[in-house]
């Protein structure tokens, strides 16, 4: 992946730090990106093609003020760790949230080994409501802090699994190996996720986004802000007006370029 523009994309996130390969420069980075640019699933809903190629990814997720999945998200955020000097692989994970225990899901998540020096990490922008605001280091046991919570990576015999500690209990997020995954791996996985009829990204209405006091998390007419302190707060939005103004002042999702938002999250408002 290349060919974005770096200024534009570090103007997009805010980020006005040092542009050398450095820990503080990737800790920098992956909490402006993680905070500017929104999880969302705007295109799958409306049954329009997600596009992987830099181009695009620059178009929407830049100057389109727009967010996306994690192939979008951690796409861009490699591309632009590697013009700023990072060594980066990608990588590809079984998501284990919210899965009933023995059930083995596809490689449906994409994530992002960077090294930093003899340090390598684990960088995720992707990831929805728990996604993370730091890089974790993959050589190190035990729970790591980040802006939002704590988490770890358990080091098994076929790879890791990364968890996150939730009301005081550590809960599996994804499974991952080290294999490195090319664009085509993605762009299949993306396919399916966009088209299946029994998707979720097809289904549902999801964004999320961390600030700087908690999290930000929508699931259809759901709104919930989540507390740094563990505190929830969760409201019902019960028109299209009230979501679209969620997904604007909220998520900070520009929604003028989107040819049929408004019709259907009027039918999303109205599904109960």
């Amino acid at each position: 992946m290349s060919g974005i523009d770096l200024d534009a994309y570090l103007h997009r996130i805010g980020y006005t730090g040092p542009h050398s390969a450095t820990p503080d420069t990737l800790e920098g980075v992956h909490r402006c990106h993680a905070q500017a640019i929104a999880f969302e699933n705007l295109d799958p809903l409306l049954g329009r093609p997600v596009a992987l190629d830099p181009a695009s990814l620059q178009r929407k997720l830049v100057s389109g003020g727009r967010g996306g999945f994690c192939y979008e998200h951690n796409l861009l955020l490699g591309a632009a760790l590697r013009a700023l000097g990072f060594a980066v692989v990608d990588l590809a994970a079984r998501v284990l949230w919210n899965v009933e225990p023995g059930v083995v899901r596809a490689r449906t998540h994409m994530l992002l080994r960077v090294d930093v020096g003899a340090q390598p990490c684990l960088v995720d922008a992707g990831f929805g409501g728990r996604t993370l605001t730091a890089p974790l280091r993959l050589d190190r046991p035990g729970a790591q802090s980040t802006p939002h919570g704590a988490f770890r990576l358990l080091r098994g015999d076929d790879g890791f699994t990364l968890q996150a500690e939730v009301a005081g209990e550590w809960k599996s997020l994804y499974s991952f190996d080290l294999q490195p995954q090319v664009l085509s791996d993605y762009e299949q996985t993306s396919w399916y996720l966009c088209h299946h009829p029994q998707s979720l990204f097809r289904l549902t209405l999801v964004a999320a986004r961390p600030v700087a006091d908690g999290r930000w998390a929508l699931r259809d007419r759901s709104l919930t802000f989540h507390g740094l302190d563990g505190s929830a707060e969760v409201r019902t939005l019960a028109s299209a007006a009230a979501l679209r103004d969620a997904l604007e002042s909220r998520f900070g999702i520009v929604l003028s370029d989107i040819p049929g938002i408004d019709a259907r999250l009027a039918e999303v408002a109205a599904f109960l």
